[in-house]
């Protein structure tokens, strides 16, 4: 059961991408008395880039109609290239992995589309996000999904408590499997489309290929953990922390080797074994709390981490430094990427989250 409960008949406006779980999300709502609307938010146009615009508005367009719900069109392609694709180009200019899903859902979903929904006189938003809302302890609680391969709680860490009042997850407290179920029982037209994949509101793309529309290549040399030349890439920006395929090396190692570092100065990528990637410790910037400063009357926290989405959940020490905040962790994690987001959690509980540089 969700959170809110529905008192009255209080109006909730969901964002209906197309897929199958804000469909179910829908449903779960007008079960459950709702005055429910659907909105499309179109972000993306460019076919060229993957982008199945035109297929996901028709398909929530059909489950609005098979719900007998009102249907909305947004257009809030001119700000998502702004905030949330301008930003991705900029990161990786810069030599570091950025994660566009956690900004547009801060910029888009929880920023145009909560902003448009409460002027608009909406009691709550709605979206299909793997994910719950629970109060508890004077504040308002984001928490995981129940199902362990689906959370989605990773992307949501830059929510705050005005945003959790009026939000609710549906498909939080089900399993993929239950959702399917659902869409399937209820003959909903997305019953049967497969998972999108890809970043949020463009799908499936190349990054390499996405990068080079304004990035130009240029040549570089891989260079061995030990300083020897052994090859040739196409640019620092084009390469992440942890990536193992996309440069080229003129000698045999026995086993896989992985990007370490990145000079972007001198255009070189460092690399080594797998072992060479492991981290014990890294810092963060730009740290947010969804609800109470957990570091607000002591310099540490034991908590737990996660930082990259569905990545394992690591036990860790959150220590207070002069130029931020370093996390000790308590077993060693792969492929630690600048501009990635490192997200805390106690138990399901998430407390806050930030940028790993």
């Amino acid at each position: 059961m969700f959170i809110k409960k529905n008192k009255g008949k209080k109006k909730v406006a969901i964002g209906l991408s197309g897929g199958v779980d804000s469909s179910v999300a829908a449903y779960l709502l007008k079960e459950q008395g709702f005055e429910v609307v659907g909105v499309y938010m179109q972000c993306w146009d460019e076919k060229a880039d993957g982008c199945v615009a035109d297929v996901d508005r028709s398909f929530a367009v059909a489950t609005a109609a098979s719900l007998g719900i009102k249907f909305i069109h947004l257009d809030f392609k001119d700000r998502y290239k702004s905030k949330v694709i301008d930003y991705f180009y900029s990161e990786y200019e810069h030599g570091r992995t950025p994660n566009p899903d956690v900004l547009c859902n801060k910029e888009i979903k929880f920023g145009l589309f909560y902003d448009w929904a409460l002027e608009k006189g909406y009691d709550f938003v709605a979206t299909g996000h793997y994910a719950r809302v629970e109060t508890g302890n004077n504040e308002i609680l984001l928490k995981r999904g129940i199902d362990e391969s689906k959370d989605q709680s990773y992307f949501l860490y830059l929510l705050e408590q005005r945003h959790l009042e009026k939000v609710i997850f549906p498909v939080g407290n089900h399993t993929k499997a239950e959702i399917r179920e659902i869409a399937k029982n209820t003959n909903l037209p997305p019953a049967k489309r497969p998972e999108s994949m890809g970043i949020c509101f463009i799908g499936e793309v190349d990054i390499k290929d996405f990068l080079k529309k304004r990035i130009e290549e240029r040549k570089g040399e891989v260079i061995f953990k030990d300083g020897e030349n052994i090859g040739e890439h196409d640019g620092v920006w084009f390469y992440t922390i942890g990536q193992r395929h996309g440069f080229r090396v003129n000698k045999y190692f026995g086993t896989p080797l992985y990007v370490l570092s990145k000079d972007m100065t001198r255009n070189t990528l460092t690399v080594g074994r797998y072992d060479d990637a492991l981290s014990e410790a890294f810092e963060i910037s730009d740290i947010h709390w969804i609800g109470k400063n957990y570091l607000s009357d002591c310099k540490d926290l034991k908590c737990d981490v996660r930082i990259r989405h569905l990545g394992e959940i690591i036990n860790c020490n959150l220590v207070m430094i002069e130029s931020g905040f370093r996390v000790e962790l308590t077993k060693p994690v792969f492929a630690v990427a600048p501009g990635q987001s490192a997200v805390f959690y106690k138990d399901d509980v998430v407390l806050g989250g930030g940028v790993i540089v």
